[in-house]
């Protein structure tokens, strides 16, 4: 039978020092680029909603079992005001700044939280290949702040399930443009050729770099 080796005095502590000077785990892979190389960066295919059903993206779940779903995690995270985390998840107080719009807002309740890039549009774009595991995992997405945003319901809705080439904000445009770039990259995403035409367009007339850690 194996033997049990027991350490102790200067044996145990040369184990310990050696756990801390292990090399840490590799972190994820992480992509960056100016922002016109990033638009460039994206693979262009046909997009094919066949098939598509909003529930194959199972989303608003509660995956640390704290009580409170991913649209409650976001309005926490995002609250330029404190918010008050009552029985149930119950929010109160808070408030939020939707920067499609510049609206400021007092009550969760009147925001929404956008899929920066819309389901509908993921599963166009190569969502549909994926397992429902990954589906749930993008739909849930807590890992890159700009996957998720709140921001005024009638916003939103406004946007729907539309790519850059048919939907920007009216204000922040070249923001609005990189976070969609970073959640495409993050997510293995592709565009058709409409949607790299309205991007590399905008993003002639902007600046910055698209940092993200990619997510498969």
């Amino acid at each position: 039978m194996p033997r049990r080796l027991a350490l102790t005095g200067l044996g145990a502590c040369a184990v310990w020092i050696a756990l801390l000077v292990a090399p840490a785990a590799a972190s994820a892979e992480e992509y960056s680029a100016p922002l016109d190389d990033a638009v460039a960066s994206l693979p262009v295919a046909t997009e094919d909603r066949t098939g598509y059903d909003r529930d194959a993206f199972e989303h608003w779940v509660d995956e640390d079992g704290d009580g409170c779903d991913t649209r409650d995690e976001v309005l926490i995270a995002e609250a330029d005001d404190p918010v008050t985390v009552g029985s149930g998840c119950a929010l109160s107080g808070g408030r939020w700044f939707s920067y499609y719009d510049g609206v400021s807002q007092s009550a969760a309740g009147d925001l929404d939280i956008d899929h920066m890039v819309p389901l509908a549009e993921a599963w166009d774009s190569g969502a549909s290949d994926w397992t429902a595991a990954e589906r749930r995992s993008y739909a849930n997405d807590l890992g890159d702040p700009r996957s998720l945003v709140g921001v005024t319901a009638g916003e939103n809705r406004s946007k729907s399930d539309q790519d850059v080439a048919e939907w920007t904000p009216g204000r922040e445009r070249c923001r609005y443009l990189k976070e969609f770039v970073a959640v495409k990259i993050r997510w293995g995403l592709s565009v058709d050729g409409a949607e790299r035409s309205a991007m590399s367009s905008l993003a002639a007339g902007c600046t910055g770099t698209v940092t993200v850690t990619l997510a498969r």
